[in-house]
Order: C-alpha cells, then structure tokens, then sequence
C-alpha cells in the first residue's frame, strides 16, 4: 500500500492531468450528447413523418450499437476511410455525445410530451408562434422534468470514460492502470479509482440538483436546500404516490 501511494504522490502532476482528461471527456461529451439529445427530441415531435423517420433511424443506430465498438469504429476504423487520424480524446467525446445524446432524445421527447395539453392550447390562444411556445412555454416546463433523467445519464457518461484507457487516452483510468502496472498495488489502486470516480459522480449530482432547483424556481416551485443531497433513486422513489389500502 504505502508503494502505491507513495508512487502516487511522486507522479501527482501525471494523475491531475488525468484527472483532468476524464474531467474534459465528460463535459464535452455532455455538451455535444445534450445539444444532439435537443435536435433529435424536438425531430421526433416534428409533424413531417420524414423528420420523424430521421430521427428515429439515429437514435435507434446509435441505442442499438455498443458503446465500445462506436469508440472503436471512430479511432481505428475511420482513420482508414478518411487517412486522418483522430485524437484518442476527440474520438471519446464524438462517441459519448452520439451514443447518450441518442438516450437523451428520448429523455427530450418524454419532457415535452409530459407538458400538459392544456398548456400548448392556452400558448395558442396567446397567438404566440410556434418557436415562442415552444421556448417561453412548453421548454421551461419540460426542462424541469428532463434533468432527474439527464443527471443518471450524465453520470453514466462519467463512468463509460474509463473506455478512454483502451484507444491510450492519458485520461484517469490510464495513469492509475501505469501505477498499479509499477507497483503491482492491484487492491489499492483500483479503490483508489472507485474513490475517485465516486466523488466525481457526487459533484456532478449536487451541480445538476442545483440546475434542476433553479428551472423549478423560475416555474415558482421553491425547494429546500435538503433537496440538493438527494441522489436521483431517492427523489424518483419520494415522487411515487402512496395508495391508501394497499394494491387491491
């Protein structure tokens, strides 16, 4: 153990830079999942059955086609088609944006469809155009819905970072796989990564209880600041209405 830690320390900038790796991967490929997971979500309630068809092929290519091979076809295949080759982080982000904005659209298009009927006839009656209902009506309200789903898939995308190890990404799992290769440490380095990895996931949880507080609060429901250390399961689990009596 202390061979480990001691190798840790000496190579601390090294760590830090994977850290730092892993940290870029995961945002970037949130961005580019969530503006995807936008574009495919509103495509999937377009009226033109064309669209909608777009929409549906890739999401279902892209849910249907594992992770794993997605990061592979685009740093060792693609190179063969184009003669370029990619860097091991952009193919990473490319990857994890295509395969959970694919999962995010789904998410986009339960949040608009659980808007209330009634909400999209009263932005009608206010002759607003359809691009002002959409963005100052029915958007905010979804939103608020989108993001319990949108946290679970971020943290997801957290821990599918670690595939960045096998294309040689000098991310996290790649700097303390080189430890533990060195000290032979196997016990102490991987719960050193599952540490890691857990504090990561917390953080990410307490940023997006916070976003998802404020579109609640612009929607005038104020939540106590409790709220903000629930994890997804228990909010998910204190939403489920109690029947009276028990299941007939």
């Amino acid at each position: 153990m202390n061979t480990f830690f001691t190798a840790f320390l000496d190579n601390l900038p090294q760590v830090l830079s994977g850290l730092g790796v892993t940290a870029e991967s995961t945002v970037l490929g949130a961005l580019v999942a969530g503006v995807l997971a936008f574009v495919l979500g509103l495509m999937a309630g377009h009226r033109n059955i064309v669209v909608r068809g777009v929409s549906r092929t890739v999401v279902e290519f892209f849910r249907g086609t594992s992770l794993y091979v997605q990061l592979f076809w685009l740093y060792f295949a693609l190179p063969l088609l184009t003669g370029y080759q990619l860097s091991a982080l952009f193919c990473g982000v490319v990857a994890f944006g295509l395969n959970f904005g694919a999962y995010g659209s789904e998410v986009v298009r339960g949040g608009i469809s659980a808007v209330p009927r009634a909400q999209w006839e009263a932005a009608v009656a206010l002759n607003l155009s359809p691009y002002q209902r959409m963005r100052r009506v029915i958007l905010p309200q979804a939103l608020a819905q989108m993001i319990p789903s949108f946290t679970n898939l971020l943290i997801q995308l957290l821990k599918a970072t670690p595939l960045l190890w096998l294309i040689s990404a000098a991310d996290l799992m790649t700097v303390i796989q080189q430890l533990r290769d060195r000290t032979g440490e196997s016990l102490v380095a991987y719960l050193t990564l599952l540490v890691f990895y857990f504090v990561l996931a917390y953080v990410l949880t307490l940023l997006m209880n916070l976003l998802e507080r404020a579109a609640k609060a612009r929607l005038g429901e104020h939540t106590g600041t409790r709220g903000l250390l629930r994890s997804r399961s228990a909010a998910a689990a204190e939403s489920v209405p109690v029947v009276p009596g028990g299941a007939s």
